[in-house]
């Protein structure tokens, strides 16, 4: 069976809207907003390229990190969730989060399983909720 690695939803709203809109989507979760990567911003410094309004925001929900530091302590490096906000050009934004059973499937440690279908529940009411 292939396990799609992220889920996704078009959002009928503009860029800043879109990631407002996944941020207090995120928080009614239980998820905080750690980090925020402006890819555009960043490919234009670094490369000098030109690319769409694209933002990675890092979200975290504590009690997850926790439970999942206490079981597997190399899992800093899946941490945070992250969570894409992908300008379509058009007037919409896509909003795609990464799907966390999918990434534990990596992971040799069957402790995980229930703290990954617990944040995947999560996310995916995030991008319903869009």
């Amino acid at each position: 069976m292939i396990m799609e690695y992220y889920f996704s939803k078009i959002v009928p709203a503009e860029f800043a809207e879109a990631i407002a809109l996944t941020k207090k989507a995120l928080a009614t979760e239980g998820f905080g907003v750690i980090s925020e990567i402006d890819m555009q911003g960043k490919l234009k410094e670094k490369l000098g390229v030109d690319y769409k309004k694209y933002t990675i925001l890092g979200a975290c929900n504590p009690s997850f990190a926790y439970k999942s530091l206490q079981i597997e302590e190399r899992i800093g490096t899946m941490l945070p969730c992250n969570v894409a906000v992908i300008d379509r050009g058009d007037g919409t934004t896509e909003v795609v989060a990464g799907h966390p059973v999918a990434s534990m499937m990596a992971i040799q440690n069957t402790g995980l399983q229930s703290i990954a279908k617990e944040g995947t529940d999560k996310l995916e009411k995030v991008i319903k909720a869009l």
